[in-house]
């Protein structure tokens, strides 16, 4: 069990970040152009992607029981019912968002004030950018929904990070930017932030932690 060698009075010892929507920019903003620009109706995928949230096609896709070519053809079917056909694989190259330098920096201020810090992310594994790559080599812990087969707002996916991280959950405060993510953590024990934009995030976080995150 790693631990930290802050001087805080907080009772915190562990910063737990979503990636997308916290650490870069919201997958949502490239998913909204494209509805807009398909002429489907404002936030239609991220409503979709609300129902029968453990086991439709992006969950399971996120977890890793489908391939690339059976979430093309399960969401086209799923969004194909709601009233507008997508086809899968032309949502993946979207959720490549912009890394957000600030929260950046300020990943790396908490953990040299010695927080462990992880990073806790729904993903399809398809993001292979060197960039990226490299912002999530910094965290102490990276627990990916496409590696350990169970994701966001799964509680077992909160259960499993505070296990690696060798903390409990009233030691963590962990930011998202989806309420749903959130709920679970926050029943669990956890101080939860959601995260509305970036200034505001390192507001809340600096004066959770009583540290100077430049916000």
């Amino acid at each position: 069990m790693t631990t930290p060698t802050h001087s805080s009075s907080t009772p915190f010892r562990a910063v737990f970040f979503d990636f997308g929507g916290v650490v870069i920019s919201s997958p949502f903003i490239e998913l909204n152009q494209y509805e807009a620009d398909h002429g489907i109706p404002l936030d239609f995928i991220r409503q979709l992607n609300a129902k029968n949230t453990n086991d439709n096609a992006w969950a399971r896709f996120e977890r890793r029981e489908i391939s690339v070519e059976e979430f093309d053809a399960a969401f086209a079917a799923e969004s194909e019912a709601a009233g507008h056909r997508i086809p899968g694989a032309e949502l993946i190259g979207l959720l490549e968002g912009e890394i957000r330098p600030a929260v950046v920096e300020a990943v790396a201020t908490i953990k040299n004030n010695g927080y462990i810090v992880a990073c806790l992310t729904n993903s399809t594994g398809t993001d292979h950018r060197e960039e990226v790559l490299a912002v999530k080599a910094m965290f102490d812990f990276v627990i990916d929904s496409n590696a350990v087969g169970t994701r966001k707002p799964e509680p077992e996916f909160f259960e499993r990070s505070c296990e690696l991280a060798g903390v409990q959950p009233a030691e963590v405060i962990f930011l998202d930017d989806l309420g749903m993510n959130l709920k679970p953590a926050r029943e669990m024990g956890m101080t939860t932030i959601k995260v509305l934009d970036e200034a505001q995030l390192l507001r809340d976080l600096g004066e959770l932690l009583d540290l100077d995150l430049g916000a």
